[in-house]
Order: structure tokens, then sequence, then C-alpha cells
């Protein structure tokens, strides 16, 4: 009953803040540029992270901290294991370069944070159309790598089940070398204390892992998309050890 009681408040919150948050986004479009309001969104993950450490009680572990390229000049493909919402907001929260997310279309048509959402530099994909999607990945993708911006893709295409694997998507990979940019791969065991489609939050403690930057040079998509998928599927059964046993 607590924990339920503690998971209810923390929506409330996160839905009370998301509002007040995406329309101080909204009212200051006319004023500031993409990056400015993207700071804004920063400062609500950083908020919704520290509330659910003390409501829900989950707490965060960074390993590979020292993986992090210091280079600000530096672009980076960002491909990580996707498992729950959490990773959604930690990543701001973290990763101080400004992110660019990939995401599905829909979310631009939900109340205020989708419109919020559309005044920033991301790429928002129809995940109905494969072919429209790898082009609008390709295509904005290459701008804003050309900017200095990094950009954060699940390759999963979707939150997947504790303990599970699902084949990745290569645009990431694609882009990573038409492109010639490098990968930072990461895994997370969210889904133990935060499982998808789940309204319950268990306390414990979330590891995320920074692995080393993956080089594009000189390799075939197929050699990178096995070397993505090697080190983040092999850090998942380190991290999460138990919900691979079977």
């Amino acid at each position: 009953m607590i924990l339920w009681l503690r998971s209810l408040l923390f929506y409330l919150f996160g839905f009370t803040t998301v509002t007040i948050f995406a329309s101080a986004i909204i009212l200051v479009i006319p004023f500031t540029n993409a990056s400015a309001r993207y700071q804004i969104g920063v400062l609500w993950c950083q908020l919704i992270q520290k509330v659910l450490s003390i409501l829900c009680g989950i707490q965060i572990k960074i390993e590979g901290f020292e993986n992090i390229p210091q280079d600000p000049n530096k672009a980076l493909i960002l491909l990580g294991k996707h498992q729950s919402a959490w990773e959604t907001f930690i990543y701001p929260s973290f990763f101080m370069r400004e992110l660019c997310f990939v995401f599905k279309r829909e979310l631009l048509f939900v109340p205020f944070f989708g419109w919020a959402l559309a005044s920033l530099k991301m790429i928002h994909i129809n995940r109905g159309d494969r072919e429209q999607a790898r082009e609008a990945v390709n295509e904005q993708g290459r701008k804003l790598l050309a900017e200095g911006k990094w950009i954060a893709i699940y390759p999963e295409g979707t939150r997947t089940p504790r303990g599970s694997f699902k084949p990745y998507r290569k645009g990431g990979v694609r882009l990573a070398i038409t492109t010639q940019t490098d990968i930072l791969p990461v895994a997370q065991n969210s889904g133990a204390l935060w499982p998808r489609n789940s309204f319950l939050k268990r306390p414990g403690v979330i590891t995320l892992s920074i692995g080393p930057v993956i080089s594009v040079q000189g390799k075939s998509e197929e050699q990178l998309q096995l070397e993505l998928e090697t080190w983040i599927e092999g850090e998942m059964r380190r991290i999460d050890s138990a919900a691979y046993k079977h």
C-alpha cells in the first residue's frame, strides 16, 4: 500500500510539474533559441530525478564516467538500452551536452509536453513508415551532428522487458557510418525497479553504465552493429545478472 501511494504521489508530481515547465518553454519560444529551451527541460528532468529518489527511493549509480569524451566540439551518437521511461529523463540530467532524441511523432500531440517538445531540436519519426523514418534520421541527424549536437537513439526502437533481447535496428549505426561519427554505448538496468507499463516504482539502485567510445573508423555496418550489441548486451548481463539467469 505504501509503495502504491508513493508511486501515485510521484505521478501526480510529474504530471503537474511537466505541465508547468512545458508551459514555461512554450511561453518563451518567441524570446529564446532551442538550446535555451532545452535547458529548461533539463531542470525539470533533474527535479524529477530528485523527487523520484525522495518519494520512491530509487537511487542512481554511475559507472564509466571517464569514458565520456571531454572535447566540447566532438559530436557523438549515444545508443542505449531501453527498458523504462527512467532513461528518458536521466540522460538529459546526466549528460552535460545537448541531446537530440529520436522519438515517435505521436508524442508531439500530447498536450503541453508534446508542444514544448516540438520547439526543441529533436528528430521525430513515423514508426509506421520505415523508409520515411530512415530518411528523417539521416537527414536531420546529419544537420544536428554538424552543429556539434549529440544524438540519442534507442536502437531497440521501443522499451523492452527486463532480461529480454530485441534485435537492434540499424538506424543509429547507419547514421554513424554515414557521418563518420563515433558511438557512445550505454546500458542501464532500469527495468528492475521501473518496468515498462508498470505503475509501481520499487526502491533500490539503478546502475547506469557508460561504455568506451566505439570508433566507426574502417568498420562496416555489420561490424559496428555487432560491436555495439556485444558491449551493451554483455554489460546488461553484468549489471543485472539476475534477469538473465535463464
